[in-house]
């Protein structure tokens, strides 16, 4: 059954992806010949609005083919009115973004509804940007009891600088050295202390081992649901968006440069698996890790890889630029190209799937 739900998911992801692109390909007059959810041999078809909808064998993936456009063959082109290649490049730019724009809108709206139905604390979301500054608790050698400061006590400021939730302690301890002014709300008076924080290596959220500062404090926690009124949870659903965005772009970069290894790379099997039993976990479980997953396949098909979106708009940024499309042969071994490096990624990513699988 988990699988099951974990192949709805990614199917449903896909479709509204690619739905994005069928529509704003709609809108500029482009004809699409088919839209299709999965890969390889097409199971079912159905032809209407002059598009071939059809669901394939593979469910991994899915596509739109416009008239005048092949990703296959980039030198297949078609130059009538209502083909893809005859429209203007910002209007083609528009068409590609608006299939991640799908991803990162249905990841709004599903962090909304997740707000609405009484959200508990999680590490599927920045939970600590909607914890008071409240301390709950110390940790032994705490620098923060040894100054002076007391459970209950509200960090208000640190150096100066206004403290809204727990998230702002942790980040603006790492922005200053030696000695820290914190001013604490305590019984309806102001207080400051001067507190010296510890240095200790940890592992962020990327698996790297960091120095960090800590003051020893944990946050008082007096419900573990968090309650957003709609007009609350509007404005969660955009920051959660934003964050889990940000994460991605900067695991991306980190396995780019090697900082994470390349054996923490997963595939579609990882996915299938880690939303198999976030839908055992409960609904809201899954309803944030589909989110997690929409955002991924939003920031992921942005990327300047010419088999992807994010490479499709470079070459009509250059085309802009420079006043004429680039050259068929280069257009095509890139292409090529793009298609070897997703390929490569594809199978490291099982490769380290079925190795985590196996132990």
């Amino acid at each position: 059954m988990g699988i099951f739900v974990a192949l709805l998911v990614l199917s449903l992801l896909i479709f509204f992806h690619e739905l994005g692109h069928f529509l704003m390909a709609k809108f500029f007059g482009v004809k699409v010949d088919i839209f299709s959810i999965g890969f390889g041999k097409r199971i079912f078809t159905k032809k209407f609005w002059d598009t071939e909808w059809s669901i394939s064998i593979v469910p991994l993936g899915g596509y739109v083919k416009m008239k005048g456009q092949d990703d296959t063959n980039p030198l297949l082109k078609n130059y009538d009115s209502d083909s893809y290649i005859s429209k203007r490049p910002w209007q083609r730019i528009l068409i590609l973004l608006s299939g991640p724009f799908a991803n990162f809108f249905v990841a709004f709206i599903l962090y909304f509804t997740a707000s609405q139905m009484g959200t508990y604390l999680s590490p599927l979301f920045n939970y600590a940007h909607y914890i008071p500054p409240t301390i709950g608790s110390f940790s032994n050698n705490s620098p923060a009891k040894e100054a002076g400061l007391k459970e209950g006590d509200r960090i208000v400021k640190i150096n100066g600088v206004e403290i809204k939730n727990w998230d702002d302690i942790g980040e603006n301890i790492q922005r200053y050295s030696d000695s820290i002014e914190f001013t604490i709300l305590r019984d309806n008076r102001e207080l400051t202390f001067n507190i010296k924080p510890l240095i200790r290596e940890q592992k962020n959220k990327f698996g790297e081992t960091i120095k960090r500062k800590i003051i020893g404090i944990a946050p008082k926690i007096t419900d573990n649901i968090l309650k957003f009124s709609p007009i609350d949870g509007i404005v969660f659903a955009y920051n959660e968006t934003i964050y889990a965005s940000t994460m991605i772009f900067k695991s991306v970069e980190k396995l780019i440069t090697g900082s994470v290894p390349a054996n923490q790379l997963g595939g579609v099997i990882s996915i299938v698996d880690i939303t198999s039993k976030a839908s055992q976990s409960g609904l809201l479980a899954l309803i944030f890790f589909t989110a997690l997953i929409s955002v991924n396949l939003g920031v992921l098909n942005l990327l300047p890889i010419p088999a992807l979106d994010g490479g499709h708009i470079m070459f009509n940024l250059y085309e802009i630029v420079a006043r004429k499309a680039p050259s068929e042969k280069i257009m095509y071994r890139l292409t090529i190209i793009g298609w070897g490096i997703l390929l490569s990624l594809m199978l490291l990513g099982i490769y380290n799937d079925l190795n985590r699988l196996l132990g």
